[in-house]
């Protein structure tokens, strides 16, 4: 039973680091995007293809537009 005891704690790091690893890809496909035109930044809908709106500006992308006329 010894040996057992101390792979399990082995084995549950790995499956959590692969749930960790998985969750990670997965966000990465559904980040926040700016919208040039507007600097709003919205969400990629990979269902529909789609953008939802967050009504939200990024404020770097603002200053960036003020600078350039």
């Amino acid at each position: 039973m010894d040996i057992y005891q101390s792979r399990l704690p082995l084995i549950l790091i790995i499956i959590l680091a692969g749930v960790l690893v998985v969750q990670f890809m997965a966000s990465e496909q559904n980040g926040t995007l700016i919208d040039p035109q507007t600097c709003e930044l919205y969400l990629k809908d990979p269902q529909v293809g789609g953008k939802k709106y967050l009504n939200e500006f990024d404020s770097k992308c603002l200053e960036m537009k003020s600078l350039n006329p």
